[in-house]
């Protein structure tokens, strides 16, 4: 559809759809002394993930917010995107899904400077949200080499257990665990990587095209291979059990489906579910990175002293675009 477009020269948009980033880029260098900035300027929202208004309102904010960071940008202002059909759902409900995205805000250090709301059959939320970054340190989803190492910030299978709880099969303290996976900010994230500055070679979020498809992503844009070691690669321990007995969502089948020629999946790998699992359609997945071999353990360093759990799950080698997976 976008190739159907008429296409945007402004030389001020250094980000656009060109390489399926995550966010658009605006270079301020025609404002004054703003010049030395760009803002980034990014939008997501979603029907419900979870039963709980106040934790899906949360996810959703969080996951909007995620596009700015995972550019290396630092929010500003967020607008709520709200869609709900109001002769059914109670106006209390509607209250505590933007209570919850009101704390994810919050957590950002940033404001909610209002929004906009339509009569919609089926709820949905998200924001609409502003960063800053300087021109020079915006990270894009292409330009890894090479020998990078691949770097994850949250685990696998995000996907798989909402749609386990939407079949009423995931147990509660797998809604608890796969919650908090959903609202932590990838803040933290970013800020670890961000320490480590050229070293960092490309970045992208883990959202709804699964680990495969945003790795594509990164890979066909920087013209190079990736090598995966699936037991490095964190996965949420219900997402196995739930996958298993069929909890698959319908968009991480798509996702498979799409790169599954370029996916070669190793001997030894017994899990049936495997490739599913790499291709499960995240909401508020982490950030990948690919970073310089030789900031590998620095990078896992900072991110831990931020309370990321962060893993090296591959690296980025020569070759046309294709993910090899080893067990």
């Amino acid at each position: 559809m976008l190739r159907a477009l008429p296409a945007f020269t402004d030389p001020d948009l250094l980000v656009g759809t060109a390489t399926r980033d995550d966010a658009a880029v605006y270079h301020l260098r025609s404002v004054g002394r703003l010049g030395t900035k760009a803002i980034v300027f990014t939008t997501d929202f979603f029907a419900p993930v979870v039963d709980d208004p106040f934790a899906f309102g949360r996810i959703a904010a969080t996951n909007a917010l995620s596009d700015v960071y995972a550019m290396g940008g630092r929010p500003l202002l967020a607008l709520n995107i709200l869609g709900y059909p109001p002769s059914v759902l109670d106006r209390r409900v509607v209250g505590r899904i933007l209570a919850g995205g009101a704390a994810a805000c919050r957590d950002a250090g940033i404001a909610i400077g209002g929004g906009h709301t339509i009569d919609d059959a089926e709820p949905k939320y998200g924001l609409a949200v502003v960063g800053v970054v300087s021109p020079n340190k915006v990270w894009r989803n292409v330009g890894a080499r090479p020998g990078d190492v691949l770097v994850l910030t949250k685990p696998l299978g995000i996907g798989i257990v909402t749609t386990g709880i939407k079949r009423e099969l995931a147990k509660p303290a797998e809604v608890r665990a796969a919650t908090r996976v959903m609202t932590m900010l990838n803040r933290a994230a970013a800020e670890g990587l961000a320490v480590l500055g050229k070293s960092v070679h490309a970045v992208t979020d883990v959202t709804g095209y699964g680990l495969l498809g945003h790795l594509f992503e990164m890979l066909d844009g920087s013209g190079v291979a990736a090598t995966l070691s699936l037991s490095a690669i964190p996965v949420l321990p219900a997402a196995r059990r739930l996958a298993a007995l069929g909890c698959i969502p319908g968009g991480t089948r798509a996702n498979l489906e799409a790169v599954s020629k370029r996916v070669t999946m190793g001997r030894g790998i017994s899990d049936p579910n495997a490739a599913l699992i790499l291709a499960d359609a995240q909401t508020s997945g982490g950030l990948l990175a690919a970073v310089a071999p030789r900031a590998a353990t620095r990078a896992l360093a900072e991110l831990a002293a931020r309370g990321v759990a962060a893993h090296v799950i591959g690296e980025i080698v020569s070759g046309r675009a294709r993910v090899t997976v080893a067990a």
